[in-house]
């Protein structure tokens, strides 16, 4: 997989432009992120799905807190119905600074991310779901079978190490949010503590680094455009990463409550060179294709993720010329 992520703060027209975009540049799985406070992703899809012929399409990722996660299942569903058998269901526990705008206190993040994925699947084949657990259900189904049946891909979005092993037991890939080689080397490990009790009939598995890049010929120009992508992932990083990294978990934490306070440009400011470095593939076209050939010795795939570079149209085209 060579994937693209496309963030729905563009309108939707637009994202089913840089949909086409992407895939004559060589990318074969396009992703739109998924929060609240953001365009729908799951509309943007089908706009993409309208201007795409063959790359797969899914949310990147979607979570069980938000909506009821057989309501995701739906809206996967559609999305793999309008997408003639495209789609994929990216899922993970979500951001937690996003999150906590809608008073969600973002728990059991494993469980919930595994009930959500095997209850989708289970209505994804026909059957009807009765729940307690982190989510509940009651005799809930769908009336409609997606074209690919239960078979639709699953790839779950986490870093934590019971995330890394679940995604490795359970499902079709783990988009595991890292730049850097150390880091992927690091979920390597503890995928394969994972597959170690993987069924065979599960079939194979792809952990994907999916990396936040930005590209452009002027290096500091592309350095200057990671940092909003940057201040989010470092909110969000668990204290191990952050240790790896060297970064101060208190500037971390600090980024985090200015990011869920609405106040953006101060959390930008405090993002450091040291964690540009750390959490993004920032540069010229050359310095991202030597990191990325650095995370390739530990990943299976690479999605290419927000914020592309300073200018999206000519960042996806580096971008493929560069990976593909």
């Amino acid at each position: 997989m060579l994937g693209i992520e496309l963030t729905p703060e563009h309108p939707v027209s637009r994202l089913g432009e840089l949909g086409a975009h992407a895939e004559t540049a060589g990318f074969d799985t396009i992703f739109c992120s998924s929060h609240y406070n953001n365009r729908d992703p799951f509309v943007a899809l089908d706009r993409i799905a309208r201007r795409t012929d063959s790359a797969r399409l899914g949310p990147g990722v979607a979570n069980p807190y938000d909506t009821h996660p057989l309501a995701l299942a739906g809206k996967v569903a559609t999305l793999d119905e309008a997408s003639d058998g495209r789609a994929v269901f990216g899922l993970g526990p979500g951001d937690p600074s996003t999150l906590r705008n809608l008073g969600v206190e973002r728990d059991r993040g494993l469980s919930a991310t595994l009930q959500a994925f095997k209850d989708a699947q289970r209505v994804w084949a026909g059957e009807r779901v009765t729940r307690d657990g982190v989510h509940t259900a009651v005799d809930a189904g769908l009336n409609f079978e997606p074209p690919q049946g239960a078979d639709v891909p699953v790839y779950v979005g986490g870093e934590g190490p019971h995330m890394c092993r679940m995604a490795g037991k359970h499902a079709d890939g783990l988009l595991f949010n890292g730049s850097h080689p150390d880091d992927l080397a690091w979920a390597r490990d503890r995928v394969e503590e994972g597959k170690t009790d993987r069924p065979a009939e599960r079939g194979g598995f792809e952990l994907a680094a999916y990396a936040s890049v930005s590209v452009a010929e002027d290096e500091d120009v592309a350095r200057a455009a990671a940092r909003p992508p940057v201040a989010f992932i470092a909110s969000g990083a668990a204290p191990p990463v952050l240790d790896r990294h060297g970064i101060d978990s208190a500037t971390a934490a600090a980024i985090g409550d200015d990011i869920a306070s609405g106040e953006f440009e101060a959390a930008f400011e405090r993002v450091t060179e040291p964690m540009i470095d750390a959490f993004c593939m920032a540069g010229s076209p050359n310095a991202v294709a030597t990191r990325a050939a650095n995370v390739l010795e530990h990943a299976d795939s690479l999605v290419v993720g927000s914020p592309l570079g300073p200018d999206v149209e000519t960042a996806i085209e580096l971008a493929g010329e560069t990976l593909s």
